[in-house]
């Protein structure tokens, strides 16, 4: 990628000396790993927006269901209970003397 903008920021002296004291001890260049920083950012925002999109879709959809007379309702008791056989078969296959 072609490097056509330049970027200047203000900081801290001692943050500054401790930064490119590290960057020397990794032997990488101070430019170098400021834009890795950058691209890690960029890409955890773009993450986070696409995350926050499809969690907001989600939370819709389970909305649309509730207020639907249509969809099939199972009771938290028969969830429980579903889980409960399901934890004592596989204790019990697993050779548990509390199963």
């Amino acid at each position: 990628m072609a490097k056509e903008a330049m970027f200047t920021l203000k900081l801290e002296a001692e943050l500054h000396d401790q930064f490119m004291a590290e960057a020397a001890a990794s032997h990488r260049p101070a430019s170098q790993l400021v834009r890795e920083f950058m691209r890690d950012f960029v890409q955890r925002q773009r993450d986070a927006r696409a995350h926050d999109a499809w969690l907001r879709s989600e939370i819709e959809k389970g909305v649309r269901d509730a207020e639907n007379p249509a969809v099939r309702r199972t009771s938290h008791d028969d969830v429980a209970a579903k889980w409960r056989r399901r934890r004592a078969a596989l204790a019990a296959e697993a050779g548990d003397p509390e199963a």
